[in-house]
């Protein structure tokens, strides 16, 4: 008793500091978050953990965790093991960074985690589902004299650029390419927004594919994005390519910070071949037209964040699982059918309606639905006397076998007692089964 309540002073005191949890016998769980409000793109720290009083004899499985309008990146896990109350807790931390992407608050979800351990006193692992609390979080939107599109959350920002082509020695008709990498910490690149390409007087633009990638280790997460262009420069003179900032704001310091791509004067020479010219723009027209063929492609086929093919794959496992569903249901109901008819004439329904029956104050039913249900038992005379004398219990046999039957006010006594006519039948039940399997049958009653 004085361990019971302990472990519930426990669970109590965990609350009490901020941690959510639910306890589960010897498991109990706790969420807790690093900020309970951030901007949005900037991630949350979550921290899901299961204790245990014994130990875990399988890995914890969290499951598939999808938080509505944000990114959520498993990080790591980390064994632990604490003292609470002089007992010691083995636990499994699970760290998960979730980055916002909308203006509305998340809500981190209650999670049902599979865990196997044995229980207090035992060495055997039992498996069982702890269940979380979920955790709101609150999401602040992006300052309003700040630009939405060029919005980025970041401790470390790094800004590179590359040409490929001699920007020194630029005619017209000539095709520099322009590129430009981003590299974040703490961020997915999901959230590092696209370079937006400025027009330049007698200069052609054509935007290349983005490249993403997400890189994530033990200690860290980052990302980077790549934006390309290609500069089709059509007529001679100074040409001025703008310059870029890239702003971001710093969680750490709480400032917005920027890097300056400086600006790029080009001297573009007279070209005596202009047929050429023409060649060109409608080769980068083309190879431009297709990209964004493909960028509508790809968000007129998107429904629910999901992609085309990810929809394909739903829509033919939808269509697999209905056949096997038209395929199976049919049987199985012939099946169930079948079973509930075996049931109507099984000696098991006829003493669940003989059961039933006890509950009435009416002899003449009592007993009506007692001979239907020995009528249904491979007894050698099926009586009352031959049933309770051979398997009915030491109360039954002594209320019933009087040398005077029950007369009717004793009669309730004698027959409405249900747990004794249950011990009857699993006395008979057991000896029907010692003789159908040829092991000498226990001791009948005289």
């Amino acid at each position: 008793m004085v361990g019971r309540i302990l472990k519930y002073i426990t669970i109590f005191i965990l609350m009490l500091c901020g941690q959510n949890g639910f306890a589960q016998g010897h498991l109990f769980s706790r969420v807790s978050i690093n900020t309970n409000s951030v901007y949005v793109g900037q991630p949350v720290e979550v921290s899901v953990s299961v204790h245990t009083s014994t130990w875990f004899t399988k890995g914890v499985n969290p499951g598939n965790i999808k938080v509505n309008d944000a990114f959520t990146v498993y990080f790591r896990s980390v064994n632990s093991s604490e003292r609470i109350n002089g007992k010691t807790y083995s636990g499994v931390r699970m760290i998960f960074h979730v980055f916002p992407y909308s203006n509305d608050d998340i809500i981190f979800p209650s999670l049902d985690i599979n865990v196997e351990s044995p229980k207090e006193g035992t060495s055997k692992g039992v498996a069982s589902v702890i269940k979380t609390k979920p955790v709101t979080i609150k999401v602040k939107p992006v300052p309003p004299n700040l630009d939405r599109d060029k919005w980025m959350v970041s401790p470390e920002v790094s800004v590179s650029e590359n040409w490929i082509g001699n920007i020194r020695q630029v005619k017209v008709g000539d095709v520099i390419e322009r590129n430009i990498t981003v590299d974040a910490q703490w961020l997915v690149a999901e959230l590092i927004p696209p370079v937006m390409w400025d027009t330049v007087q007698g200069v052609s633009i054509y935007p290349s594919r983005a490249e993403v990638n997400n890189n994530k280790t033990r200690t860290s997460i980052s990302a980077s994005r790549k934006d390309g262009v290609k500069y089709l420069f059509e007529k001679e003179g100074k040409v001025i390519i703008p310059e870029k900032v890239v702003t971001w704001w710093n969680p750490k310091i709480s400032r917005l910070q920027q890097r300056t791509l400086k600006n790029v004067e080009i001297e573009v020479l007279p070209n005596p071949d202009l047929g050429m010219l023409e060649s060109i723009k409608d080769s980068l027209t083309v190879l431009n037209k297709e990209l964004i063929e493909e960028e509508k492609e790809k968000a007129a086929f998107s429904f629910l964040g999901l992609t085309l093919k990810q929809i394909i794959f739903i829509v033919i496992g939808f269509f697999i699982v209905t056949y096997i569903l038209y395929k199976s249901i049919p049987p199985l109901i012939q099946y169930q059918k079948r079973r509930r008819e075996r049931y109507l004439k099984s000696e098991l329904f006829y003493f669940r309606k003989f059961e039933e029956s006890l509950k009435k104050n009416d002899k003449n039913i009592i007993l009506n639905h007692l001979y239907l249900w020995l009528d249904h038992l491979n007894l050698k005379e099926p009586t009352i006397d031959f049933f309770i004398k051979n398997y009915g219990s030491d109360i039954l046999v002594q209320r019933y076998c009087k040398p005077e039957k029950p007369k009717y006010r004793e009669f309730k006594e004698a027959f409405a007692d249900k747990k004794q006519w249950q011990i009857a039948r699993d006395k008979y039940l057991k000896h029907k089964k010692n003789t159908a399997s040829g092991i000498a049958p226990l001791w009948i009653n005289p």
